[in-house]
């Protein structure tokens, strides 16, 4: 307890508002990948089996592979919603049915050290949902053993065909019958888990798991826990 302390002293929790900590508060969202689920399943999938399928399909060495789908996901680019589309990529490198490729990987899905604590922890008090950019094809191995805390799992990609835009936050919050000020967002990236849930109301955290140079940074699970049953 003293260790957490300190790191909490350390950070600068000045953007904090009480209202956050009130009873007001129904729904907990979280973001899959970065935030509940470590990169390692993701990093499988998109850098080493993917291209080593494309290196195969074509008969190729496998750097050559890697450089060609990695140059293929720059076309792209994170900013349009084809980029986190399994299907899309499928189709666009002549790939065939993901699911084969997807399944190899699944041996890599781990979970940070507090999730089943702080999940166990939240469920008896919020609703627990999940708000992720990554389609269900993904999903459905990286939440296979957590699941059952959610009460609902919405994708951007899959549901809406969007990115995680402030109005993919505003029909989340219609799909759970909830004001934007009820809902408290967590997740590890700047811009689609911070500043946008934050345009419509939404009481949203930023992750930094691997320690950036966003002060205003939750380092870990456990510190929403602490700020919530403050």
């Amino acid at each position: 307890m003293l260790t957490l302390a300190i790191q909490m002293s350390q950070i600068n929790w000045g953007f904090l508002k009480k209202e956050i900590l009130q009873s007001c508060v129904k729904v907990i969202s979280f973001d899959a990948e970065g935030t509940l689920v470590t990169p390692a399943f993701s990093h499988a999938v998109w850098h080493e089996a993917i291209p080593a399928f494309y290196s195969q399909k074509n008969g190729i060495e496998l750097a050559q592979a890697k450089k060609i789908v990695a140059m293929e996901y720059d076309k792209i680019g994170e900013q349009r919603q084809e980029w986190y589309d399994i299907n899309f990529w499928f189709r666009h490198l002549h790939l065939g049915a993901s699911e084969p490729v997807i399944q190899s990987c699944q041996d890599k899905v781990s979970y940070y050290p507090e999730i089943i604590d702080i999940l166990s922890s939240l469920d008896s008090q919020y609703r627990l949902i999940i708000a992720s950019g990554t389609p269900l094809e993904l999903l459905h191995y990286l939440l296979r053993d957590v699941e059952p805390y959610f009460a609902h799992v919405f994708s951007s990609i899959s549901h809406y065909r969007q990115l995680k835009t402030p109005d993919f936050y505003l029909q989340v919050c219609g799909e759970m019958n909830v004001k934007p000020g009820q809902v408290v967002h967590v997740g590890d990236n700047w811009q689609f888990d911070f500043l946008n849930p934050k345009q419509v109301g939404i009481h949203a955290f930023h992750i930094d798991r691997v320690g950036g140079n966003h002060q205003e940074s939750l380092a870990d699970l456990t510190q929403l826990k602490h700020l919530l049953s403050a």
